[in-house]
């Protein structure tokens, strides 16, 4: 054998033994991406998308989409129908891109629950409480059943509307932040439970295999943790105080959701150990973690005034960091789905909202839609 031989056949050993290692590499990526749920990537948009714009929201890997069911815009008067005209609208454009639908179910209109000043900020008015006694209680059952009936496996819309695509909706998410003062002025663990149980209950009745989803809490709303009357509440002591008050409460519902707002990506990881110590200490460890709010905005650093502001390639980067983050310890925290808030910039919806979509104004992506879709495994 000559010595030219000898060298062709080592260098082709060389490669093969390369090769080997990284298809075995390749395989345990692979192992490692598939093991994610597979609807884990998810957004929220501000506004109504239009059909070309939720196309291209499945094309660049969204898997599921959460938006809210409104009671208050949909019945707007006592004993009057419930119109879920504008919510056909977002049902079916998910549905023809093959997207989940994720509904949160919220808000009272006026006539069944009064609307007071939020406490410490006189500009805002919030409902009073929650629609979970009396009159309300029972205006809401009736919303919630009518919901159901209309978005579910048997649901009329389905019926009515046959060259839809069929995508039932199975899992319920039942209000949102309801531990901070702008969506209940008055922020009550035993209250919602209450609503919880009350939920479940209406749900259940019109499909029995659908799942409950508590609402998605508030990490640490300003002051939660400070103040000795604190006008809004920490999302693990909210959690804790629930499961006290309300006897019963661990069967009524399927999984737990958190918004785990932070200055930075690192803090993440804090929030959600310490609420799922929560769930470890009411012995109710094995309910599933859904991150149904998270993101930073795109708008010029501004330290003094909005933490969560941090540019247009900052908010790519802590997308990234963050996504890293809840991708590698999705088994740890049982997590079934992760949303960025949102697709799109909404002035006056919130101190960031003008600056948390993945698109700004014309729906020009920003980087961290590029970023989003990596993770996704999409088409920008």
């Amino acid at each position: 054998m000559s010595i030219s031989t000898m060298r062709i056949r080592s260098r082709t050993r060389a490669f093969t033994v390369v090769l080997a290692v990284a298809l075995v590499g390749l395989t345990a990526f692979a192992a490692t991406a598939s093991a994610l749920p597979s609807r884990f990537w998810g957004v929220v948009p501000q506004a109504v998308p239009s059909e070309e714009h939720v196309e291209r929201l499945q094309r660049g890997g969204v898997k599921t989409m959460r938006t809210p069911f409104g009671w208050g815009s949909l019945q707007p008067v006592k004993n009057g129908p419930i119109d879920f005209s504008s919510v056909d609208t977002i049902v079916e454009r998910a549905a023809k891109a093959n997207i989940e639908l994720l509904p949160f179910l919220s808000g009272a209109p006026t006539w069944a629950v009064p609307t007071v000043t939020v406490p410490g900020d006189p500009s805002v008015r919030a409902p009073a409480h929650l629609p979970a006694a009396g009159a309300a209680a029972t205006g809401w059952s009736a919303f919630v059943k009518a919901a159901v009936a209309r978005y579910g496996p048997a649901g009329t819309f389905w019926s009515q509307n046959p060259a839809v695509p069929k995508h039932p909706i199975r899992v319920w998410q039942i209000w949102n932040e309801q531990n901070f003062k702008y969506f209940v002025a008055h922020p009550n663990p035993a209250e919602y439970g209450r609503l919880v149980k009350l939920s479940s209950t209406a749900i259940k009745s019109v499909d029995p295999s659908a799942q409950v989803l508590l609402g998605g809490l508030f990490s640490l709303p300003k002051g939660c943790a400070i103040e000795k009357k604190p006008k809004s509440i920490c999302a693990t002591t909210y959690l804790q105080q629930m499961y006290k008050k309300t006897p019963g409460i661990k069967s009524r519902f399927n999984a737990v959701a958190l918004h785990p707002y932070s200055k930075w990506y690192s803090e993440v990881g804090a929030r959600i150990e310490e609420f799922r110590d929560v769930l470890a200490a009411n012995k109710d460890a094995g309910k599933p973690l859904w991150i149904t709010e998270l993101s930073w905005s795109s708008k010029p650093p501004n330290p003094g005034v909005n933490v969560f502001a941090k540019g247009v390639a900052g908010q790519a980067r802590e997308l990234k960091g963050a996504f890293t983050l809840l991708r590698n310890k999705q088994v740890k925290w049982k997590l079934q789905r992760v949303y960025w808030f949102s697709v799109d910039d909404f002035a006056g919806a919130c101190n960031f909202c003008d600056g948390s979509g993945l698109f700004g104004d014309g729906f020009v992506p920003k980087k961290s839609w590029y970023q989003y879709v990596k993770f996704a495994g999409g088409t920008p």
